[in-house]
């Protein structure tokens, strides 16, 4: 088999789990679609020089992820992308639980959600999330726990319908984590 016919494979394997993973980080498909081809045109521009197969799939999600920090960086801060057109302003119907949880990691930034995805979805270590994201496991704990503090604020109040401007002062202070006893 040359070369370019198992890359062909790999990315037929491959595009599925990618496709999941650059939805999860920008939240949109087509943009997703666009990250993964464009992680897959670097893949194949390095294809030659991965000596492990088996490390494939891992190098792709590094550079999955790695592709979607850069285009992050480089976006001018003026820009907002939506999936809505401004001229048909329509009342949101009572929103299901995926597409808040969806909303919510949209407003992390962009290293916290990609440890989101990583660490919850893909299912990675610590240890491993960090070598996808070239930083220490500490940052990464830090980035969770952060994150995870977020989503849990946010999500309580949208799930049970308060808006936290609404909360009284003591308890705005109250979210505990429960984790350490």
């Amino acid at each position: 088999m040359t070369p370019d016919e198992e890359f062909a494979e790999f990315a037929e394997t491959a595009s599925p789990q990618l496709r999941r993973t650059a939805f999860l980080l920008c939240g949109n498909w087509h943009t997703a679609e666009d990250l993964v081809q464009t992680t897959l045109t670097k893949v194949f521009v390095s294809w030659r020089k991965i000596r492990r197969r088996d490390a494939a799939r891992a190098y792709a999600a590094r550079t999955l992820v790695n592709t979607y920090l850069a285009d992050k960086r480089s976006k001018r801060s003026t820009e907002l992308l939506t999936d809505r057109f401004p001229e048909r302003p329509v009342a949101p119907p009572a929103p299901e639980t995926r597409m808040v949880v969806l909303g919510v990691l949209a407003t992390l930034p962009p290293r916290a959600r990609a440890v989101v995805v990583l660490r919850y979805w893909e299912d990675l270590s610590v240890d491993q999330a960090a070598a996808v994201l070239g930083c220490s496991p500490g940052n990464v704990k830090s980035l969770a726990a952060g994150a995870l503090g977020k989503l849990r604020a946010v999500l309580d109040d949208a799930l049970t319908g308060h808006d936290p401007a609404e909360r009284l002062p003591e308890e705005r202070h109250e979210i505990k984590d429960t984790r350490h006893g």
